[in-house]
């Protein structure tokens, strides 16, 4: 069960406080930031806002000064003197905007992935549509497991991540049916060449590393897939990306309050 900081929703017309909606399930559009540290930092936040707001506009829910209430929210509810490890998420729907704050678990090197036959309405958008993810998640050890959303044979994501799968030290990631999150994008100009293919269940086997990536995540190794009997061959690639994680991070500016 996740550990939170904090809980709060707001009218989205005036900003007034009412009480905590979590909105999943709604026609709307969230993100999740990694916050960490003293004083506080959010990895990538300029591409989490602009991309949440993109989003928004698409979902037609418009407001004139949205990214400055946003901004406000997030600034009403942080605190410069606290020492961060949390994951910061930002919902709006047409009529509430929430803000959450929960412990962000670190993944353990023993991670393993559940194949689940599921994919995500609208892939291509962060949208609330997540019920369905939360109800295997909130079973499970999120330091430990994540599930591997698969359509018509293919893997396309996982509940949490963008996924990666490394082959005689290529990348592949799936053709579509995902959105690409921050960190991917990220990893998109550290890496020569990703590859985009059909990851069909059959294949697996064939792979030497399975690598999830995103702001929870950060670069996790996939160790086993107990289902299809595959087991982690090496670990060169994770920690390649590792390395160019942890110098983004060291490179992260302090939030500016």
């Amino acid at each position: 069960m996740a550990t939170y900081l904090l809980k709060r929703s707001y009218q989205l017309k005036d900003l007034k406080q009412i009480e905590f909606q979590d909105l999943w399930g709604d026609h709307g559009i969230f993100t999740t930031m990694w916050l960490f540290g003293k004083p506080a930092k959010i990895l990538f936040f300029n591409n989490h806002l602009k991309n949440l707001i993109s989003s928004l506009k698409k979902y037609k829910i418009t407001k004139k000064n949205l990214k400055a209430d946003i901004l406000k929210i997030i600034n009403y509810n942080l605190s410069k003197n606290k020492k961060y490890n949390h994951l910061l998420r930002i919902a709006i729907n047409k009529k509430v905007i929430s803000i959450s704050l929960r412990k962000r678990l670190k993944p353990k090197l023993n991670f393993d992935l559940k194949l689940v036959k599921l994919k995500r309405e609208k892939p291509q958008f962060k949208n609330l549509k997540y019920k369905k993810i939360l109800s295997y998640l909130s079973k499970m050890n999120n330091s430990k497991s994540d599930i591997a959303l698969v359509f018509n044979n293919k893997i396309l994501e996982t509940g949490t991540s963008n996924i990666l799968f490394v082959k005689d030290e290529e990348i592949f990631t799936p053709k579509k049916g995902y959105y690409e999150g921050n960190t991917y994008k990220f990893f998109k100009t550290k890496i020569k060449k990703i590859i985009k293919k059909d990851i069909l269940i059959k294949d697996i086997k064939k792979y030497d590393e399975i690598l999830l990536i995103g702001s929870g995540k950060g670069v996790t190794s996939v160790k086993r897939i107990k289902e299809i009997k595959w087991k982690r061959k090496n670990l060169r690639k994770f920690k390649i990306l590792l390395r160019h994680y942890n110098n983004v991070i060291n490179k992260c500016d302090s939030y500016r309050f």
